[in-house]
């Protein structure tokens, strides 16, 4: 049974939870406002919140009936019968609360309980876990609509990088959007080679993802912007910030995106292609910590 929830957290995908938070936490190292709580309660926080979204998938793709046997990535949980409906709601409700309480945890050690931001960031941590359970639960889930990739963005981008500098300095430097639209879109490239596994099974459940709506080979093309895009972005902020030779270090990752992209054109069928998922999330992680360490050890 432990293996099946192992599974079910789908544990490939937690490096795009600490790779936002670390973005956040080198940007805020870098202009000189790191905190060690801040960091580690941001990270404790968004994995509950990374591995809820998998589970609160894992249901409701299988209730709306996108993962079936026509599914060519790795079966679910509750579509193989491994876990029951009733059980894997109960494990989304633990985890919306865990969820809840670290983040309160988070913000007051933070900005304190009771300020003006406190509320702010209790509204975005609660928007969060709903849109964490919304994206494939409802009567309208925003993910079979094609919204994924913008909440994506949104959230493993400005929202999570953003947002967990602003929690170790209390401001924002304007520069740090640059790096935070860097994983927004390299997250939301992941979120993409799911979408191109998955466009025959998603088609025929009525999830139109943007895999679905222009082809695979349009969806490639534009897993390709949104990596060039993310490059572009990062490479802005070391042109602004440049100080010495090791701002460049974030340069050793990119032949792992070359390596990515060449893969990705190369593979058609679902079964090559779902390897890709975890290889470019892991490759975002080493991003992050090249850029991090760069910007911190000038």
């Amino acid at each position: 049974m432990l293996k099946h929830w192992i599974e079910a957290f789908r544990l490939r995908t937690l490096p795009l939870a600490l790779a936002c938070i670390g973005m956040g936490s080198f940007l805020a190292a870098f202009f000189t406002t790191f905190n060690w709580i801040v960091c580690v309660l941001s990270l404790i926080t968004t994995l509950f919140l990374q591995i809820l979204s998998n589970l609160a998938n894992d249901y409701g793709d299988t209730i709306h009936g996108a993962d079936s046997t026509e599914r060519e990535g790795p079966s679910r949980a509750v579509q193989k019968g491994a876990i029951s409906p009733k059980s894997m709601m109960r494990a989304i409700i633990i985890c919306s609360i865990l969820s809840f309480i670290s983040g309160l945890l988070l913000l007051h050690f933070a900005v304190g309980i009771g300020s003006v931001t406190f509320y702010v960031f209790l509204g975005i941590g609660l928007l969060a876990i709903f849109a964490a359970i919304a994206y494939t639960n409802g009567k309208r889930p925003y993910g079979y609509m094609g919204l994924g990739d913008i909440f994506v963005f949104l959230f493993f981008g400005l929202v999570g990088v953003v947002g967990t500098y602003y929690l170790h300095a209390e401001s924002v430097e304007p520069t740090i959007f640059l790096p935070a639209m860097a994983c927004g879109f390299l997250a939301a490239g992941v979120l993409n080679v799911n979408n191109i596994r998955d466009i025959k099974s998603d088609e025929l459940a009525g999830k139109r993802s943007i895999p679905v709506r222009i082809g695979q080979k349009n969806a490639k093309i534009y897993h390709y912007l949104l990596i060039g895009f993310a490059w572009i972005s990062v490479i802005s902020f070391i042109v602004i910030h440049y100080q010495s030779q090791w701002n460049l270090l974030v340069f050793l990752s990119f032949p792992l995106f070359i390596y990515h992209a060449i893969l990705l054109w190369k593979s058609n069928r679902g079964k090559e292609i779902d390897p890709l998922l975890k290889q470019l999330a892991l490759s975002t992680l080493f991003f992050v910590l090249t850029f991090g360490f760069g910007i911190v050890l000038f």
